[in-house]
């Protein structure tokens, strides 16, 4: 109890140094919501460019401005290193890695158990450890408890450990960081309580659950059921395109139903950090049990086709037009994976790329919030590629336009103009009321 009592007592006098590991979409929001509630933060990253930005007051991700986190430079509430040894001076450690997928679409736990067991030579009493990170039930007691109580510490005693899941939506104006509900779950009694204290010092609303498996599970729970209903659209989309009919046309009538119904729409496949990968964090996870999850795996079958079902779409457009799609010259709209962000992570616009190039197109990219590709694992030959300039002479020089991200910075009604062909998977023409020519719009 002397530790839970002293942890709970820093943290609620706002003098708890609140240390955050990793600082991307996930991390850079929650230590200006920590620094803007007074506490001293620690940001630690391997990624030196990122240290250099923060200590520069600059920030490298486009929707989170510059002056929060010049403003907690100079008050001297945020500091950052790539020297993990810092991280015996915090009182609490959250940690946001990624989680992303094997080859075989199986969990990379790998940046998960490179942090902890970096962050374990400086653990201490009276310490609060969180994983954030997208991961399958069991994570936290299967693979963090051993670790951390290898150092001699008990969990629930000594130190406190707790999983709550990150809730990001980059670009988003509509919700903060802080501002939406907060998911907690404790391995011990103890840990649940100094989580909860922890969190409710900066988010408005803190759910808390009866373990770090019910917290983990309902993260997954919340990108499945997006998946699985994009993945039904997706199907939808196929059928009605072979009967004629507009799947928007078709989804947008059924919205207007007041009860028992919630769209969900089409598009060249899955992107960003959760809903491609998450998913299948869960299925390998059930195997274990001898539970296979045929819904979820039949959902992600369908949504990693999207992608190839958009270029057999996109060639026969050119065939329409009595072109080959091999030696055509084809450019893509949107390299983010969703739109108005520079996230391209997991983005379907380089499997579009990638497999277009394959069959022999000439291909480009154009993408205001990303000029240039940096470097990918999956997609490096791609890295250093730049986004084209936007101008009646550029457009004009392509076979086809692809638009893959719906940014509102795209000038649609100049592509209108300027363009013979556009095969739109995101229904942006529709949706910014513009009227194309005969033919001239492919809905893919």
């Amino acid at each position: 109890m002397e530790y839970v009592e002293q942890t709970l007592g820093r943290i609620e006098e706002g003098s708890a140094v609140v240390g955050v590991v990793g600082l991307g979409y996930v991390g850079l929001p929650l230590v200006l919501g920590f620094a803007a509630r007074g506490f001293h933060v620690i940001g630690l990253d391997i990624d030196q460019g990122k240290v250099d930005a923060i200590e520069a007051g600059e920030s490298y991700i486009e929707h989170i401005p510059s002056e929060p986190i010049a403003k907690a430079v100079r008050d001297g509430t945020l500091e950052v290193t790539t020297d993990f040894s810092a991280a015996v001076r915090a009182d609490a450690l959250i940690m946001c890695v990624p989680t992303p997928l094997t080859g075989h679409y199986e969990p990379d736990l790998s940046f998960v158990i490179s942090t902890i067991d970096s962050l374990v030579p400086h653990l201490r009493a009276g310490q609060v450890v969180s994983l954030e990170s997208t991961t399958y039930p069991g994570t936290t007691d299967e693979e963090l408890r051993p670790r951390i109580e290898s150092r001699g510490l008990v969990v629930g005693e000594d130190i406190f450990l707790v999983y709550s899941p990150e809730r990001e939506d980059p670009g988003n104006p509509d919700f903060t960081a802080t501002g939406i509900p907060k998911v907690v779950g404790g391995t011990t009694e103890h840990c649940a309580r100094v989580g909860q204290a922890l969190y409710e010092a900066v988010i408005s609303e803190v759910v808390p659950v009866r373990s770090t498996q019910v917290a983990e599970f309902t993260k997954l729970l919340e990108n499945i059921y997006r998946a699985v209903n994009i993945g039904l659209v997706n199907e939808l989309k196929i059928a009605a395109d072979r009967m004629g009919i507009d799947i928007w046309e078709v989804i947008e009538a059924a919205a207007t139903k007041p009860f028992g119904f919630k769209p969900f729409y089409p598009g060249p496949g899955l992107g960003g950090h959760c809903i491609p990968i998450d998913p299948f964090y869960l299925t390998w996870k059930a195997r274990e049990y001898g539970v296979h999850t045929r819904f979820i795996e039949l959902a992600g079958e369908i949504n990693n086709s999207m992608p190839h079902w958009v270029v057999q779409r996109t060639m026969e457009a050119l065939n329409e037009r009595s072109k080959s799609l091999k030696g055509s010259r084809i450019l893509l709209m949107g390299l983010a994976y969703k739109e108005n962000v520079d996230d391209m992570r997991e983005s379907p616009t380089f499997e579009l790329m990638d497999e277009l190039a394959g069959l022999g197109a000439e291909i480009s990219y154009h993408d205001p919030h990303i000029p240039e590709v940096t470097p990918t694992r999956e997609h490096a030959r791609w890295t250093g590629t730049q986004s084209v300039g936007w101008s009646r002479e550029v457009i004009e020089g392509f076979d086809c336009v692809l638009i893959a991200t719906n940014h509102q910075a795209f000038d649609y009604q100049s592509l209108l103009e300027w363009a013979d062909l556009v095969v739109d998977t995101r229904n942006a023409i529709a949706k910014a009321g513009l009227v194309p020519r005969s033919g001239q719009v492919v809905k893919a």
